[in-house]
């Protein structure tokens, strides 16, 4: 079975849609697993904490440091500028991190710790750029 979700997002983040997927699963239910693609060039996703604000703030940060904006002296030597000054920096961000995730299902819910949530990593703020993409989830059964 497989289905697509659309996240919102509103400029660089981490948009976390566990609840979304909770939601899926509960119309599908039973045991398996469940394996999350991202359609898009310029996001990835992550199992990351929620318990504590501060985590996607410092990851920011950190991925911000990592690959800073093309108009950054540091990032001179890029030549894919001409979309705006995030653009290929969040390209480079999605390379980084994975397009897809699997996810254990046990009883219809999916298998993750305590603290831990779906998000999706969007790395650009330019405005218009498609403030909704699909995300596609399928489910195996074991």
């Amino acid at each position: 079975m497989q289905t697509e979700l659309n996240i919102s997002t509103k400029g660089p983040g981490l948009y976390e849609f566990t609840s979304d997927v909770r939601n899926w699963l509960n119309s599908v239910s039973g045991d398996g697993l469940l394996t999350l693609f991202v359609r898009h060039t310029s996001c990835s996703l992550a199992i990351q904490e929620n318990a504590d604000p501060e985590v996607q703030t410092d990851l920011r940060a950190f991925f911000e440091r990592l690959v800073p904006p093309s108009d950054h002296p540091a990032m001179a030597y890029l030549k894919h500028t001409y979309e705006g000054p995030d653009d290929m920096p969040a390209h480079i961000k999605a390379a980084l991190l994975p397009v897809s995730l699997s996810v254990p299902v046990s009883a219809g819910q999916p298998v993750l710790g305590t603290w831990q949530v779906l998000v999706d990593t969007y790395s650009c703020s330019e405005p218009g750029r498609g403030p909704q993409r699909p995300e596609d989830f399928g489910r195996s059964k074991k």
